[in-house]
């Protein structure tokens, strides 16, 4: 395994946005199966001790998934994805929102977009998160960045189980 793998991320409040870029140990295309596939994202999505679980996902341009962070004592915080844009193997983008569990967005959501490349077997990937509100951005942006990077390291090791 390679240990040397990129994890970059900066915060422009100014612009009200983030900027991620990770490197993972593995072929673009399971790569990019890990964020395109509830059954993986469900494996990889949610920092523990919670878990994803996606209700449904219909990953085409206008389509959504639509899925929860559950924690251990069964409480669930759910959000819309709303798939925008998509080039496949390269680049997809979405609209997110929280929600309750009757899919009723909670607004101000962000745009997310997702580059994937790859260079000698390892595959980077840059996510670009535009939040709508500043406000929202502060509100989130500790607990988040904590979290999304729990996430990631869940990604790497279930990318080495499928490998």
């Amino acid at each position: 395994m390679n240990n040397d793998l990129l994890f970059d991320f900066n915060v422009d409040k100014a612009a009200k946005t983030v900027y991620i870029t990770r490197e993972f140990n593995a072929s673009q295309f399971l790569v990019w199966d890990a964020f395109t596939k509830a059954e993986l994202l469900d494996q990889w999505g949610a920092p523990a001790p919670m878990r994803a679980k996606t209700k449904y996902m219909n990953f085409e341009v206008g389509g959504r998934r639509f899925y929860a962070m559950i924690s251990p004592d069964g409480q669930e915080r759910w959000a819309v994805q709303e798939f925008t844009s998509i080039t496949p193997k390269t680049n997809f983008k979405m609209y997110n929102a929280f929600a309750d569990k009757d899919e009723n967005r909670e607004l101000p959501g962000s745009e997310w977009d997702y580059n994937f490349s790859e260079q000698n077997g390892i595959t980077k990937v840059h996510i670009i998160i535009f939040n709508e509100s500043f406000e929202r951005l502060e509100k989130l942006l500790e607990g988040f960045k904590i979290g999304f990077t729990m996430t990631l390291k869940n990604l790497e090791e279930l990318l080495v189980t499928l490998s």
